[in-house]
């Protein structure tokens, strides 16, 4: 009686459970349970998605990283070198001079021979020494304004490219160039647009 209480109790505990077919009916059989749905391993968590930053190549105006978008149609007409565009002539050079390596150059298109840059040239060359490509949008002008004998504008400015570390970076701000209004004794050179400020900073 012992061992048919023993049989019954290993059929209770094992109901749901498939028994390997052929086997021998012998009470030291090995049992497999049977695996249903619930049973089953949950699912592979979903993969993460990539890195979706845009590339500061594919930026446009308007979007986050990139310049205002200013749809207000340029005059297309004679850029006077006084006028607010006149200025965001010069800002356009410094970018493309920067692009060719042509750091110093670039530095004197500041205020003062270079000096409102806060840099000397060595220094100036150092600091932009640290991008790989360099290349640059201008916006519209904001309007010119006067004080103590100068005039002064505003321009949306983008530096972008890369690192010698191969990482991209971008710089968005607005850009402030100044010339001295037409004053006695002011010389040519000062009647120029210069950069005077600049407030760049990085961007996603």
């Amino acid at each position: 009686m012992a061992r048919a209480w023993i049989s019954l109790t290993l059929v209770i505990a094992f109901s749901g459970c498939e028994v390997q077919k052929n086997a021998p009916a012998n009470e030291n059989v090995a049992v497999v349970p049977a695996i249903n749905e619930a049973q089953q391993a949950p699912p592979a968590a979903p993969i993460p998605p990539a890195n979706t930053a845009p590339s500061p190549d594919t930026i446009k105006p308007g979007e986050p990283g990139g310049l205002p978008d200013d749809r207000t149609p340029i005059d297309e007409g004679n850029i006077g070198p006084k006028s607010g565009q006149g200025a965001g002539q010069v800002l356009q050079r410094f970018g493309g001079l920067l692009e060719q390596r042509r750091l110093a150059d670039a530095r004197r298109l500041w205020s003062d021979g270079g000096k409102a840059s806060g840099l000397t040239e060595a220094e100036f060359v150092a600091a932009y020494d640290k991008y790989a490509q360099i290349h640059s949008e201008v916006g519209r002008p904001g309007a010119t304004e006067g004080a103590a004998g100068s005039i002064y504008v505003d321009i949306p400015f983008r530096l972008y490219g890369t690192l010698r570390t191969g990482k991209p970076f971008n710089l968005v701000g607005p850009v402030t160039l100044r010339r001295v209004n037409d004053v006695p004794g002011s010389t040519a050179e000062q009647r120029r647009w210069h950069i005077y400020r600049s407030g760049l900073k990085p961007r996603p």
